[in-house]
């Protein structure tokens, strides 16, 4: 793998973890204490960061 290739894997691995603690958040009390536009800011981050990690997933896979 290039070197190019695997700082795109741990961009993809760093970003997964993200997605996956702010989903886990939004089940938590202090998710639900914050305005109703927050949260939807917050809905907006995790869409688009979801988004972005399926491309990277795209990607990954046509390098092998």
């Amino acid at each position: 793998m290039q070197e190019y290739q695997q700082r795109v894997v741990d961009e993809k691995v760093a970003l997964d973890d993200k997605c996956e603690k702010l989903s886990k958040f939004f089940s938590s009390e202090k998710a639900k204490s914050l305005s109703p536009e927050e949260r939807l800011m917050l809905a907006e981050q995790g869409y688009r960061m979801t988004q972005y990690s399926n491309v990277l997933g795209r990607r990954i896979a046509a390098f092998k």
